[in-house]
């Protein structure tokens, strides 16, 4: 007789085994219907997993963001559905769950076209009103693999010939249509009705170049309609915001094929990446750090201390040279940091060591996951690496927390949230070691009373960490920042201090960046602002344009002035009617723009214009210069 405790604490008894759906059933007929699935002691299973002993049980709807994943993954196979029904020579291959959707890689004979796209969508839809059920079967390894290879499904038979051959396999039927899948799924297709199929794109088999490419299908699917359409209308404003795009048409970057991954910076670009350089200089100063450099290119044996040889060698870019050293581009700034701290004797009272450095790292990245300064090959990055006592471990931490966040605040992003990501499988340290360092980032959270989310198994191979999420002005997550404390690497490098009793500990270290890569970050900043930057960060402040050519001289002493006042100002002396020349100078998003005629030359004045086509007047040149200065002071600027 099974007791079933509820999530409210409460116990419903059973004379005999019970199914979830059943559970569901006796509590309402609600209940019953808005069900997708059961979590048995913090494990997801279908409707039809029966209960023949005491366990604790919730009951998973749409209304939650386990119910929510349950549908993208059922939708992603509704889509293989549809595919096969109509294209059956198609093959299946993966289909997960990515954010706010899905998708499913195919291997078909031809390009599918948005045409297709569209009559796939129909065929789902159809499929979904048809309610079919959703049920799990348990076959042998084996048998699976024999049956997928009859159906012609050569990539499925390769991933289950994968599997153990000891261990039998999870599949899902709906139909005709079998699929593997360790669940759990909706109980019929009925649940599935509000999802829309987005782009499709290219994709290596297994996400390795050397093999063959696929056809990546995307979508979304969501609980309600005004969910769906408010991530549709999200799209398109991405779309709009594109980095890529409006670095092009602010002329800030380009990318080449000879080059790929790497950026390269145009003027106006590098002088907004300058900005950011510049502006976490002053906040670091401020903040007790100092400034180093380390070298490029390192020796392997350094990485082979690290661990990043044997951890991350596969993302890593080297060089043999002709006495057979091996040496590799850093991809990542903490040995340098190290190898600094080692330098000389080190006391307590040197303690804490704030060092920052914006170093260039270097990232092999598979060609089909680069996408413009969201994800390069070699960027840099603003890092930190603090060195204390375990005493100032916990106050470190807060320090840095506190200083993510206003920083952030700076660049109008004022929603933040925080990941704790824990140990990893594949790691170095003791668990003593592991359980200090988590122990340390979760209190110094818990004394701020700043909420967070925990994310088992996701830390570094060194350390556990945190991570920041910024959303955006239109609702995107972003991962920017992060804190890790590590007590490995310095056990590796065997760096110490000299305590207080004179004997030798080890330092703890803290690995810290705020921005993350700066590129990524000017990419995110691009698409925050729609390219229409605040006025401290754009590259080009204002441009100073005549009328006719007898202001030209008034526009360049207009603008000499603005430049000695710290202002980046272009002047614009062109025989063109100051009508084109506004409208073409607005494309660029300048905060600013000045029109002189002769009327603001002979009172010794200037007409401004703010972006988005505002007219401020004429005033003097020295009450502009003190509105701009506040502006900048105050980091002022909307989104």
């Amino acid at each position: 007789m099974p007791n079933i405790t509820l999530p409210d604490g409460s116990v419903r008894s059973f004379e005999h085994p019970v199914t979830v759906a059943e559970v569901a059933a006796s509590i309402g007929a609600g209940l019953a219907k808005a069900a997708l699935a059961g979590k048995v002691g913090g494990r997801m299973v279908d409707l039809s997993h029966r209960l023949e002993t005491d366990v604790d049980l919730a009951i998973v709807t749409d209304k939650t963001p386990e119910g929510l994943e349950i549908i993208r993954h059922s939708t992603a196979h509704l889509l293989a559905h549809a595919v096969k029904e109509l294209f059956p020579d198609a093959q299946v291959t993966i289909g997960p769950v990515i954010e706010n959707g899905f998708y499913y890689d195919f291997a078909y004979k031809r390009p599918f076209t948005p045409e297709d796209l569209e009559q796939i969508e129909a065929r789902m839809a159809e499929l979904a009103k048809a309610e079919i059920p959703v049920s799990r079967e348990v076959w042998a390894r084996d048998e699976a693999v024999e049956f997928f290879k009859s159906e012609g499904e050569h990539y499925k038979a390769e991933i289950i010939a994968s599997i153990p051959q000891a261990e039998d396999v999870s599949l899902y039927r709906q139909g005709d249509f079998i699929d593997l899948c360790r669940g759990p799924h909706v109980p019929n297709t009925g649940k599935l009705k509000v999802f829309k199929l987005t782009k499709v794109a290219g994709a290596y088999w297994r996400g390795d170049s050397k093999n063959e490419m696929l056809q990546r299908i995307y979508g979304t699917a969501w609980a309600k309609k005004d969910e769906l359409d408010g991530y549709l209308h999200m799209l398109e404003e991405a779309e709009k915001r594109d980095h890529r795009k409006l670095g092009q048409q602010l002329g800030f970057f380009h990318f080449q094929e000879n080059a790929p991954g790497s950026v390269f910076w145009h003027p106006k670009g590098w002088t907004l990446f300058q900005a950011l350089i510049n502006y976490m200089r002053v906040r670091q100063e401020e903040a007790g750090y100092v400034e180093v450099n380390t070298p490029d290119v390192m020796d392997r044996g350094l990485w082979e201390t690290s661990g990043h040889w044997q951890n991350y060698r596969e993302n890593m870019f080297t060089t043999q040279t002709e006495d057979d050293r091996v040496f590799a581009l850093k991809p990542m700034n903490c040995p340098g940091a190290v190898s600094m701290f080692a330098q000389g004797l080190k006391s307590y009272r040197d303690l804490p060591l704030r060092m920052a450095e914006f170093g260039k790292v270097h990232r092999y990245e598979p060609s089909g996951a680069l996408h413009g300064l969201l994800r390069v090959r070699h960027f840099t990055q603003d890092d930190a690496h603090i060195f204390c006592t375990e005493a100032q471990m916990e106050q470190e931490c807060k320090d840095v927390v506190a200083l993510i966040l206003d920083i952030y605040k700076d660049f109008g992003f004022e929603n933040i949230r925080i990941k704790l990501s824990t140990r990893p499988e594949n790691r170095i340290g003791t668990d003593e070691t592991w359980d200090k360092l988590e122990g340390a980032l979760a209190s110094a959270l818990e004394h701020m009373n700043m909420a967070y989310e925990l994310f088992p198994g996701e830390g570094a191979f060194y350390g556990p960490k945190l991570e920041f999420v910024l959303r955006d002005t239109i609702g995107r997550d972003w991962q920017c920042g992060t804190l890790q404390v590590d007590m490995n690497l310095p056990e590796r490098f065997d760096i110490s201090y000299v305590a207080e009793d004179n004997t030798r500990k080890r330092p703890v270290m803290l690995h810290r960046a705020l921005f993350g890569s700066l590129e990524r970050f000017t990419g995110i900043l691009i698409e925050h602002y729609a390219g229409a930057l605040p006025m401290w960060l754009a590259p080009v402040h204002a441009v100073v344009m005549n009328i006719s050519e007898g202001q030209a001289d008034y526009v360049r002493e207009v603008a000499a002035r603005l430049r000695k006042a710290g202002f980046r100002v272009e002047t614009d002396l062109r025989n063109e009617k100051i009508n084109y020349k506004i409208r073409e100078h607005s494309v660029h998003k300048l905060p600013y723009q000045i029109v002189i005629g002769e009327k603001e030359k002979e009172a010794g004045v200037v007409a401004v214009r703010a972006r988005g086509n505002q007219n401020l007047g004429q005033m003097p040149l020295d009450t502009l210069i003190e509105r701009w200065r506040l502006e900048v002071e105050t980091k002022a600027g909307s989104v």
